[in-house]
């Protein structure tokens, strides 16, 4: 039993790890255990990892051996390794890092307190340690994917789409309510999915009118919005719904037919345009973000030049662009990797340069303008908030400078808009 042990958690990836850790961490309490915020300091050191890119992939590696050198140098007693990495490459890793004491794959929640010498709270594993600032939660709605994405890993390491009970989520928002949420920010490999497993149809619309009416929660936001099968009784809920955010997160990936074709999107550029041009129309005032892939294989000049123009013609209000990075058992992966390294990252420069201008011009639009912020804390002479047009760790915030009122972390507020940059806002009271 190590009932005394002090336990660090790292996460790496993106925000659906965050919510395993999250519930985790709750786990670990719940059995008495010391969440420690320093890995010198743990007995145990669990680290969460990602799988998706190349990138990724070397991040989580070299945060394993840091935590390896920690137990070697007697500064911690255990390092056990789970999430998305250690799903995939399990075997590999153990051969390559033997060190490490327990390798889980994602979710194994019950083998990791097994592990450590406790047990899972079946009946609590919704409840959460909220990571982020109190007053936002990342609320998952399912998980795995089905879409056949001819560059992603995350069916391999994730499997199939599973939706959560619509009854469980709204129990989850209550609980992450409760303690202090007022925003919660939808998430899952595909959002657009949610239900069809469970209910025999699309239900995210239904699922976001249900979450709306827990008391407490302000703002509800929409992230993960698969193209091809886009659902259109979303932008209704968002038009009639207060609580439901304007913003859309719709990754599209690419533009050019080509490319599209050779990633198994699942859809044209033509239907593209016709998704973004109804969100549009049904919902002018939508604040769009997207993200981007280029150097993938066969992505010749004229596509990225193709893929640059529509960029400019749409005018995203945030965008974001990976590199491609070839994904072993993915069906992309016999194409190789024909783009050099350097031809990529001038891609993403352009690509990057160009949402810039287009962010600045955007920016600008506000000033003069009265918005509402959530205000998530105060650096220097600024209180930090975000407004409508902002998802937490990708997006810009609002910086406030308020003379004769302190303002209070989690809370909303009017602010008027006096001037701006490519990335931020910055407004007074």
């Amino acid at each position: 039993m190590y009932v005394k042990d002090k336990i660090h958690v790292i996460t790496l990836g993106c925000s659906k790890n965050t919510v395993d850790s999250e519930r985790l961490i709750n786990q670990i309490r719940l059995n008495d255990f010391t969440i420690t915020e320093l890995p010198e300091r743990a007995d145990t050191v669990i680290i969460n990892t990602c799988g998706f890119i190349e990138a990724a992939k070397e991040e989580s590696i070299n945060t394993i051996l840091q935590a390896v050198q920690l137990k070697e140098k007697g500064k911690i007693k255990r390092v056990l390794v789970a999430g998305c990495l250690s799903e995939r490459y399990k075997d590999d890793l153990r051969k390559d890092i033997p060190e490490v004491d327990q390798y889980f794959g994602t979710e194994a929640y019950a083998e990791i307190m097994k592990e450590l010498g406790g047990e899972l709270k079946y009946e609590l594993l919704g409840e959460r340690a909220v990571s982020l600032p109190s007053h936002t939660a990342y609320l998952k709605i399912s998980e795995g994917c089905d879409n056949p994405c001819s560059f992603c890993a995350i069916p391999i390491m994730r499997g199939g789409h599973r939706s959560k009970p619509i009854q469980e989520l709204v129990k989850e928002t209550e609980f992450l309510a409760k303690n202090g949420a007022r925003e919660i920010v939808i998430i899952g490999q595909d959002t657009s999915d949610y239900g069809k497993d469970l209910y025999g149809e699309r239900m995210l619309a239904r699922l976001m009118t249900e979450l709306s009416g827990v008391a407490g929660i302000h703002w509800i936001r929409l992230m993960y919005v698969y193209p091809s099968h886009f659902p259109s009784d979303v932008l209704e809920v968002m038009v009639s719904n207060q609580k439901i955010v304007k913003y859309i997160d719709i990754p599209l990936q690419h533009i050019s037919d080509n490319v599209l074709k050779s990633m198994r999107r699942g859809i044209s550029k033509r239907r593209s345009l016709e998704v973004l041009n109804e969100i549009r129309e049904k919902v002018p005032e939508i604040t769009l973000r997207t993200t981007m892939i280029t150097g993938y294989p066969g992505e010749t000049k004229e596509d990225f030049n193709e893929l640059l123009s529509f960029i400019e013609e749409i005018k995203f209000d945030r965008l974001g662009v990976f590199t491609y990075s070839p994904e072993e058992n993915t069906t992309g992966f016999p194409l190789g990797d024909p783009v050099s390294k350097r031809e990529k990252n001038e891609r993403k420069r352009k690509i990057m340069k160009l949402q810039e201008t287009i962010s600045l011009e955007k920016n600008n639009t506000f000033i003069g303008k009265t918005l509402e912020v959530l205000i998530e804390g105060k650096e220097g002479d600024y209180y930090i908030g975000r407004s409508f047009r902002d998802a937490p760790e990708v997006d810009g915030e609002v910086l406030v400078t308020s003379r004769n009122q302190e303002l209070v972390p989690g809370s909303f507020y009017q602010v008027h808009i006096d001037d701006c940059n490519e990335h931020d806002l910055f407004a007074s009271l």
